[in-house]
């Protein structure tokens, strides 16, 4: 059976799965071999190369749109939503230090959290 490719507004995506073409990509262009992606992505090497495939007929828009998003991840949050991100975070550290001490996540500048 073939697999599809597929766009529900997230971008291509690899039907039946919430894998994009452009989580493949980021292991393709560092030249992974699909079969080394199936195993990582816990997907099969037929839905990797449908995604290989995919990438490469529509290359200048996959791989525009690839670098918008890594321009939007360089950007972060605005500061008021990362603010709220920020308290909502403080909140539940607490919530689960009331419970399990243990699972408390400690950050620092290696770990921010």
């Amino acid at each position: 059976m073939p697999v599809g490719i597929i766009d529900r507004g997230r971008g291509p995506e690899i039907e039946g799965t919430r894998i994009t073409v452009y989580d493949i990509w980021d292991y393709a262009k560092d030249n992974w071999h699909r079969d080394a992606i199936a195993a990582t992505l816990r997907l099969s090497s037929s839905q990797v190369s449908a995604a290989l495939e995919y990438i490469e007929d529509h290359k200048d828009k996959v791989l525009s749109e690839y670098e918008g998003i890594l321009e939007r991840e360089r950007r972060g949050n605005p500061s008021g939503l990362q603010a709220k991100l920020d308290s909502i975070h403080e909140r539940w550290q607490a919530k689960l230090a009331e419970r399990s001490p243990q699972y408390v996540v400690k950050t620092d500048d290696q770990n921010p959290g």
